[in-house]
C-alpha cells in the first residue's frame, strides 16, 4: 500500500519558525515531524511514499531524497500554486491504483495504521476519515455518524444546538481509488468542503475512525510548544523513551558539567554541550549539537540543533531555532528566536 502526504502547505499561522522552513520539516524532539511520521508508516509495511509538495519544496527533497536512507520509496509532486486538499489528492492520481492513504503532513498523533486500514476494509466503505473529539466542535468542520460507523453530515463550525456531535476531520484518511472519479482536475478543490459532501450526496459509504487518543496539528507556535510539552510528560510516545516512568532523556555523547543541574522531564540530545552551574529543565528540549553556557538557564524551552545559549542568559518558554545564538546575560521570554530576529511574546 502507498501513502500521499499534503505537504505543500504555506505553514502561515505557525510563522516566524515557518519564515524559512516548510512545516512539514519543523522538528519535533530533533527531527522533522515528516521524517516521523514516514518512519511510522514504516513500521506497518507501507514502504512507497508520494510527497505533494509546494512552499519551499528544495527543503523536503534535499532531506529526504529517493526514501532510500529511510528505508522508502519516495516521489515527488510540486504544485505551482496550492490546489487544496482534494487538488493535491486528484493531482496525485497517476501514482495510485489500490487503496491508499493520505494524511496531512502538520499532524501528530497515535493512530494505529494498521487498524484504520482494516477498519477501512471491514466497512466496504470509498472513504475513511480518521476523527478526533474536541471539547468545543463549534470552531471546526464537525462529523455526524451513524449507529453504524458510517457519515451521515458534515457540518462546518455549527452552534452548541446545532449537532449533538464533537467529532471533527483529524487529517488521516483512507481512500479507494474511485475516489479520483469524484474530484475534478485543473483546480483547486477542498476535499473537506467539496469532495466529502458530494460523495454523501450521491450515496457512497464514508466511515468514520474515532480511535486516535492523541491527536494535534500543529498549526500554530503554541500548539509546537505543546507537543513537546506533551511528549516530555507522556501524553504522546516517541520512539522507545518513555518519560512516564523515566522522565529525563540524557544521550550518552552529552557533555554535562558535574555542577549543572537537569530537572526534569527533559531531552538532551546527541552532543549537546551544558556549562558549569547551567540550569535545563523542566519541559525543556535540547537538540543535538546544542550549547548552554555557564550559568545559564532554560526552563520550558525547545532549543533546535547547533543553538548557543551564552553564558548567564535565560530562555524561558521559548523556541531557539537553529544555529541561533542567545547573547551572554540576556533574558528571552515567550520568544521565538531566529537567526535574523527575535519575536517576543510570539509563543
Amino acid at each position: 500500500m502507498k501513502a500521499l502526504f499534503l505537504a505543500g502547505g504555506l505553514g502561515t499561522r505557525l510563522k516566524p519558525i515557518t519564515n524559512e522552513l516548510p512545516k512539514p520539516m519543523v522538528p519535533i524532539m530533533g527531527k522533522p515531524l515528516l521524517e516521523r511520521n514516514i518512519k511510522n508508516l514504516k513500521k506497518h509495511g507501507i514502504d512507497e511514499v508520494i510527497l505533494s509538495t509546494c512552499y519551499k519544496p528544495q527543503k523536503i527533497r534535499e532531506y529526504f531524497e529517493d526514501g532510500s536512507k529511510f528505508g522508502v520509496k519516495i516521489s515527488y509532486i510540486c504544485e505551482d500554486i496550492p490546489l487544496g486538499t482534494g487538488g493535491a489528492v486528484k493531482n496525485a492520481q497517476e501514482f495510485f491504483d489500490d487503496t491508499f492513504l493520505v494524511f496531512n503532513s502538520d499532524i501528530i498523533s497515535d493512530i494505529n495504521i494498521s487498524e484504520i486500514i482494516r477498519f477501512h476494509k471491514e466497512k466496504g466503505a470509498l472513504a475513511t476519515i480518521a476523527a478526533t473529539e474536541v471539547d468545543n466542535p463549534s470552531a471546526y468542520g464537525v462529523i455526524e455518524q451513524d449507529e453504524k460507523g458510517f457519515i451521515t453530515a458534515f457540518k462546518e463550525k455549527p452552534l452548541p444546538h446545532e449537532t449533538n456531535s464533537n467529532l471533527i476531520n483529524a487529517g488521516i484518511y483512507v481512500f479507494e481509488p474511485d475516489l479520483f472519479n469524484e474530484i475534478p482536475a485543473g483546480r483547486v478543490v477542498s476535499i473537506e468542503r467539496e469532495t466529502f459532501p458530494l460523495l454523501l450526496e450521491k450515496g457512497y459509504k464514508i466511515a468514520v475512525y474515532n480511535k486516535c487518543s492523541y491527536w494535534l496539528d500543529l498549526g500554530t507556535p503554541e500548539k509546537y510548544m505543546k507537543a513537546h510539552k506533551d511528549i516530555l510528560n507522556g501524553k504522546l510516545k516517541i520512539d522507545s523513551h518513555n518519560f512516564n516512568t523515566k522522565p529525563k532523556f540524557i544521550s550518552e555523547t552529552a557533555k554535562i558539567h558535574q555542577r549543572a543541574r537537569i530537572v526534569g522531564p527533559v531531552y538532551i540530545g546527541e552532543n549537546v554541550e551544558i556549562g558549569d552551574y547551567a540550569m535545563v529543565g523542566p519541559n525543556t528540549v535540547l537538540c543535538e549539537g546544542s550549547y548552554v553556557g555557564m550559568g545559564a538557564k532554560v526552563v520550558g524551552s525547545i532549543v533546535w540543533n547547533q543553538a548557543v545559549v551564552e553564558s548567564g542568559a535565560s530562555v524561558i518558554n521559548s523556541v531557539v531555532m537553529s544555529k541561533c545564538r542567545v547573547d551572554r546575560n540576556s533574558r528571552k521570554y515567550n520568544a521565538i528566536l531566529t537567526i535574523n530576529a527575535v519575536y517576543s511574546n510570539a509563543v
